[in-house]
């Protein structure tokens, strides 16, 4: 007869194993498969993504790595010196350096970043050169410099004449202190039009991109918040701020103002709610949200937005503000650009 005894005992015994089954599951569940109907394919942020995933395209119908494709990709903006914030010709801080953020991640997890990086064209290939040459993920400052110069990048000239330009007449009327969302008091009055997150004035540059095997990688690019205070540091460089990537999952990026993402963990979130099922779009919504609830007020003022793709090659964004865009690229269609939803 099986006793209150040996019930107790069977099923502390049962707990036991459950637990070990979760934890040897956890070891042995194969990854989700990519969806090979929709591979290979790069999304990018805002509109100028476009011309970004096109080249992008190049290296990925060419049964290219994923690594390969974005850091291709990203070389695009910043090398553009019309676009004022990402790279070559971008808006400097507010002693007149222009100064670059980068980071790179890859399908196995390995990551490299740059920040506060001044002199170099192309932030993202020292970015990787971290990641491939050296046991750190990031380096700052003048250290990053001194490294790609060894490294064999050429030192340039950044500030472009419109970008000093427009720096000398910011210089007429600015305050040297810190100041909420900077970008969009500079064009409240004289040119609402430019407010952040519409058609005239984007920020950063993120890439996520799926090769024909199936490996997720991403890279994120900027030169930061205009006229920042020398030194400041957004989420474009930082590992789950600006940019992740989990090759089981899919990988996500960030564009707007960095510090609600770095207090969010913004890319890591999205992820990691996809992890739990949450649909690319549904995933951004949330971390979006999550950033109005901590501070409902400053987000009324403020842009940020995410993108995200999954293992399956399915994709979507979602913003505090209306205006933000993301650029999709695959084998049906090169340029398609994409209106994303956002909360306001």
């Amino acid at each position: 007869m099986f006793n209150r005894r040996k019930f107790i005992k069977a099923s502390a015994l049962s707990a036991g194993l459950l637990a070990l089954d979760k934890t040897s599951m956890a070891d042995v569940v194969p990854a989700k498969k990519a969806n090979a109907k929709n591979l290979p394919i790069v999304i990018s942020t805002w509109d100028f993504g476009i011309a970004a995933n096109a080249d992008a395209w190049k290296v990925l119908s060419a049964g290219g790595r994923a690594l390969d494709a974005v850091e291709q990709g990203v070389w695009v903006p910043e090398a553009d010196e019309k676009n004022q914030s990402v790279g070559y010709g971008g808006l400097p801080d507010r002693d007149g350096h222009v100064t670059l953020d980068a980071c790179i991640m890859d399908e196995l997890g390995n990551c490299g970043a740059v920040l506060a990086l001044e002199h170099i064209k192309h932030p993202i290939s020292v970015a990787r050169k971290v990641m491939e040459k050296t046991p750190h993920v990031m380096l700052a400052g003048d250290g990053a410099l001194q490294f790609a110069l060894e490294q064999g990048f050429k030192k340039e000239n950044l500030l472009t004449p419109a970008s000093e330009k427009a720096w000398k007449e910011w210089l007429k009327t600015a305050k040297y202190a810190p100041v909420m969302n900077i970008e969009n008091k500079l064009y409240e009055k004289a040119a609402p039009q430019k407010l952040p997150g519409n058609q005239y004035n984007h920020d950063t540059i993120g890439m996520l991109a799926i090769d024909a095997k199936g490996n997720i990688s991403g890279a994120c690019t900027t030169s930061g918040m205009a006229y920042k205070l020398h030194g400041r540091i957004g989420d474009s460089p930082i590992i789950g701020a600006g940019l992740y990537v989990d090759n089981e999952v899919g990988g996500a990026t960030s564009t707007g103002v960095g510090e609600e993402v770095v207090r969010n963990v913004g890319s890591f979130l999205v992820v990691e709610l996809m992890r739990q099922g949450y649909a690319p779009e549904a995933a951004c919504k949330e971390a979006v949200l999550r950033i109005i609830k901590k501070k409902p007020e400053t987000a009324k003022n403020i842009q940020v937005g995410f993108l995200a793709i999954n293992k399956k090659g399915e994709y979507g964004a979602y913003a505090i503000q209306q205006g933000f865009s993301y650029a999709v690229c695959n084998a049906e269609k090169q340029d398609l650009l994409i209106k994303g939803k956002s909360y306001y």
